[in-house]
Formats: structure tokens, C-alpha cells, sequence
């Protein structure tokens, strides 16, 4: 739910108040970047500035200001899979070539692990791990069936057990 104060700058900027846009801006960059920087990886400000500037385009086509972050959340997904697509991303490298913890040339840590991970995987797991959300509305979200999600989130959790362990 968004708070009363979002809600008035929504409406503000929606009537061309530039004031409510740069302080809703101020207010949603950050939100954004964390839904955006995942799933895009090294292209996640690129993904994070064309989020925001889908927003702004289609804010006024927003109907309940109240459902703000559901909105936002939405188009930052969609954002960051296709940056992340246009990146030529979405052919996952193979897990078992990860090197094992220790290895000097390269540490596994998330990022590196999250790169081997297709832009669908990574929405799917953003939105279930970071951002909380149910199967159902994941699915609902990416306009994906419920068990296309459920398999996606099962395949990119066992990718992330599977690069842990090596």
C-alpha cells in the first residue's frame, strides 16, 4: 500500500505538477534500481532509467495512485528482461563450468551466479525472494501461468544451490 503523501504526488504529477514529478522521481529511482539491478546485471541503470522513463510516460494512465508500487513494479520487470535480452543475456552460461569457492581467478558471489541465469529466472526470482511476492502473483505480473513460474523459481534456486556448492 502506498502511503497518503504518494498517493498526493501521484495525482500532482499526473495533472503536469513538475514539482511532484522530480520528488515522486527521487522517490521511485531507488525502488526501481533494486528491481531492475538483478535482473539486468551490468545493464541494471540502463534498465533502471528506461523503467523510470516508461513511468513517467504512462503515468497519467494510472488510475488508482493508491497501487503505485504494484504499477512500477510491473514495468520495472518488464524493463530489466528486455534490456537484459537486448544484452544477448538470455542464453544462461553453464553452472557446472563455475569455479569452485576459493578459486583466486574468479569468486562466486551473487552477481556472478545471478549472470548465469536467463532474465526470466532472475524476474522470477527477484520478484519471489526480494520482492515477496506469491507464485500467483508473479505469474500474474510476468502474465505467465502459476506453474511456469513455479518451475522457473525451482530450476533458478537449484541453479543458485548448484553454484554454491561447486
Amino acid at each position: 500500500m502506498v502511503d497518503d503523501g504518494a498517493v498526493l504526488l501521484v495525482e500532482a504529477a499526473q495533472r503536469g505538477d513538475v514539482l511532484a514529478m522530480n520528488d515522486l522521481l527521487d522517490l521511485l529511482a531507488p525502488y526501481v534500481g533494486r528491481i531492475c539491478g538483478p535482473i539486468a546485471l551490468d545493464s541494471g541503470q540502463d534498465a533502471t532509467q528506461e523503467a523510470l522513463v516508461a513511468v513517467f510516460r504512462a503515468l497519467r494512465t494510472l488510475r488508482e495512485p493508491g497501487a503505485l508500487y504494484g504499477w512500477v513494479r510491473a514495468i520495472a520487470v518488464r524493463e530489466a528482461v528486455r534490456i537484459a535480452r537486448r544484452e544477448s543475456r538470455s542464453a544462461p552460461a553453464e553452472l557446472a563450468d563455475l569455479p569452485a569457492p576459493g578459486d583466486p581467478q574468479l569468486a562466486t558471489d551473487i552477481e556472478d551466479v545471478l549472470a548465469r541465469l536467463s532474465p526470466e529466472h532472475r524476474a522470477v526470482l527477484v520478484l519471489r525472494d526480494v520482492e515477496g511476492m506469491d507464485e500467483r502473483s508473479a505469474a500474474a505480473l510476468l502474465d505467465l501461468p502459476a506453474g511456469t513460474v513455479k518451475s522457473r523459481l525451482h530450476r533458478a534456486r537449484d541453479s543458485f544451490r548448484k553454484a554454491w556448492k561447486s
